[in-house]
């Protein structure tokens, strides 16, 4: 077994268990989660220790709407590093009512390959 070089505590949301799982980098570059008791949180774990990724949620601007803001989400995560460029992005643009949820109010965000979706309906 190779040398571990860096070690983290992880608990798993991949299913309703919550699993604390330990995720040890060896010297030899791989990644080794222990803990886990189904494969969603071996496949978490990995993504959470090498690509932490999150849902973006914030408001954007409206022109035209019966309210000044609509709640709005990514489709996908985003990398943890890119969350405030892209809260930056949302915050300099405007979307034009009427809105339904669902629509896409932003596409592929930072390059990113996710989308800016609508979190509710606004006239």
């Amino acid at each position: 077994m190779s040398e571990v070089v860096d070690e983290r505590e992880i608990t798993c949301i991949g299913c309703p268990k919550g699993c604390q799982i330990t995720v040890k980098k060896l010297k030899n570059g791989e990644i080794e989660p222990e803990g886990y008791s189904c494969k969603k949180g071996k496949e978490y774990a990995i993504q959470e220790y090498t690509d932490p990724r999150r849902i973006l949620t914030t408001t954007m601007k409206v022109k035209g709407g019966k309210l000044p803001l609509i709640p709005v989400r990514s489709n996908k995560g985003i990398p943890k590093g890119k969350l405030i460029d892209g809260m930056d992005v949302i915050a300099n643009k405007q979307a034009d009512a009427p809105i339904k949820m669902g629509d896409v109010l932003i596409s592929n965000i930072l390059g990113l390959d996710v989308d800016i979706l609508a979190s509710r309906d606004l006239d």
